[in-house]
C-alpha cells in the first residue's frame, strides 16, 4: 500500500502521524511511505530520519494526497485540504465529526473512507487511540488552568497549591474518565483541593480508592454542579460521549454563580464542548472572557507538547495502521471489530450513529464489507 503523511497545517499543530520508527515498520512490511518535507520537524524528527529508513519525501501536501492510498494524519483535514481528499482514499486520523457539520459534509462529498481514531473501541469499551491524548490533555488542563489563574491573564490571582497560611485553589473536574483522572492527579499533586464529579457511582468508588486525600468525589447532577461552581477557582470540563457531541453541562447562566476570574478549561471542545459558552480557540489565541470568566478552549491541546504527544499517539496507532496497510481496510475491519467501530463515513455514507445523530443524517450499513475479498 502507498502511505501518505502530510504535514499538519491546523494552527500550531506540531505533531506528526508517523514517526521514523513507524515509517521503518511500514517499509519492512513492503509498503511505500511518502512524507511531506518537514512534516516531522515540529516533533523533533528531521527529514533525513525518514529517508534513512526508506521513506520518500514530497515537497507539497498536494503531492502526498495525490499519490497515497492511505493518509495518516493527527488532526482532521481543514478546509484547504477538503478538495485534496480522493474517492476510496482511506483517511486515518482524529475526525471528531460531531463538532463540525462542514467537515462531515466535505468528507461525505469526497466519498473517502474515514476511519476515526477516536471511535476505535475495545470490547471493554475503552478507546485505545483516544487514551494517550486524553492523558496528555488531562495533565495539560491543569498546567494551563494554573497559568491562566494568574492576574495578568484575567484570572483570580490564585496560586493552585497555596502556601503556608493560605488555602490552595479549589479545582472542579467534571467527568471521571481518562481526562478527569489525569487532571485530578496533576491538580492534587500540586496541592489543590480537588472535586471530581461523574454520573457513574462505580467510577467514583474507584476514584475514591486510588486518589489522595485532597480529592473528593461527588455525584454529578444539576444541583450539585451549580453548588460546586460557586466555590471553584478552576473548572475542567472532561466529559466524553464517544463519537457524539458532548452535552452542555455548564450553562451560560452558571457563569453568574462563579467568582470573577474563575478559569474554565473545556477539554471536550473538539467534540462540541461540555461548557455552553466555550468555542474552539488556538494555541495562538487560547483564551477569551465572558462575564468575567476566563475560557480556555484550545481544540488540540496536546499539539503544544508535540514530542511527548507524537510518541504517545503513534505507540497506539501504529499497530492498527499496519493492519490496515497489510490487509486493506475491508479485510482489516472485517477481522478486527475494534477497527470496524472506527469507521465513520464510507464512500459518502455515514455509518457511525453518533455522527448521524449529530446532524440528523441517515445511518447507513457498510455495504462494501459485503464485497468479496480476493484470495
Amino acid at each position: 500500500m502507498i502511505i501518505g503523511v502530510p504535514k499538519e497545517i491546523k494552527n500550531n499543530e506540531n505533531r506528526v502521524a508517523v514517526t521514523p520508527a513507524g515509517a521503518a515498520a511500514f517499509v519492512k512490511n513492503g509498503h511505500q511511505v511518502y512524507i511531506q518535507k518537514s512534516a516531522g520537524l515540529g516533533s523533533g524528527f528531521a527529514d533525513e530520519d525518514y529517508t534513512k529508513v526508506g521513506a520518500q519525501l514530497l515537497d507539497t501536501i498536494e503531492g502526498v494526497y495525490a499519490i497515497a492510498e492511505m493518509i495518516c494524519k493527527v488532526k482532521e483535514p481543514i478546509a484547504q485540504e477538503y478538495p485534496l481528499v480522493k474517492e476510496n482514499q482511506l483517511i486515518f486520523t482524529y475526525f471528531h465529526f460531531a463538532s463540525s457539520e462542514a467537515l462531515t459534509k466535505a468528507m461525505i462529498a469526497s466519498k473517502a473512507i474515514c476511519l476515526a481514531y477516536e471511535t476505535v473501541e475495545k470490547k471493554d469499551r475503552s478507546l485505545p487511540l483516544l487514551i494517550p491524548m486524553s492523558e496528555v490533555a488531562g495533565r495539560m488542563a491543569i498546567q494551563e488552568g494554573a497559568k491562566y489563574l494568574g492576574k495578568p491573564t484575567g484570572g483570580r490571582g490564585v496560586l493552585l497549591g497555596g502556601v503556608a497560611g493560605v488555602k490552595p485553589a479549589n479545582v472542579l473536574i467534571i467527568g471521571g474518565g481518562i481526562v478527569g483522572t489525569q487532571a485530578a492527579k496533576m491538580a492534587a499533586g500540586l496541592g489543590a483541593n480537588v472535586t471530581i464529579m461523574d454520573v457513574d457511582l462505580q467510577r467514583l468508588r474507584h476514584l475514591e480508592d486510588i486518589m489522595p486525600a485532597n480529592v473528593d468525589t461527588v455525584i454529578s447532577n444539576e444541583y450539585n454542579l451549580e453548588e460546586a461552581v460557586k466555590t471553584a477557582d478552576l473548572i475542567v470540563g472532561a466529559v466524553l460521549i464517544p463519537g457524539a457531541k458532548a452535552p452542555h453541562l455548564v450553562t451560560r447562566s452558571m457563569l453568574k454563580l462563579m467568582k470573577p476570574g474563575t478559569v474554565l478549561v473545556d477539554v471536550a471542545v473538539d467534540q462540541g464542548g461540555c461548557i455552553e459558552t466555550c468555542t474552539p480557540t488556538t494555541h495562538e489565541n487560547p483564551i477569551f472572557m465572558i462575564d468575567g470568566i476566563v475560557h480556555y478552549c484550545v481544540a488540540n491541546m496536546p499539539g503544544a507538547v508535540p514530542y511527548t504527544s507524537t510518541l504517545a499517539l503513534t505507540n497506539a496507532t501504529l499497530p492498527y495502521a499496519l493492519q490496515l496497510a497489510n490487509k486493506g481496510w475491508i479485510k482489516a475491519v472485517k477481522e478486527n471489530e475494534e477497527l470496524r467501530k472506527g469507521l465513520n463515513i464510507v464512500n459518502g455514507d455515514v455509518v457511525y450513529k453518533g455522527v448521524a445523530d449529530a446532524f440528523n443524517l441517515p445511518l447507513q450499513p457498510i455495504i462494501r464489507l459485503e464485497e468479496e475479498i480476493p484470495a
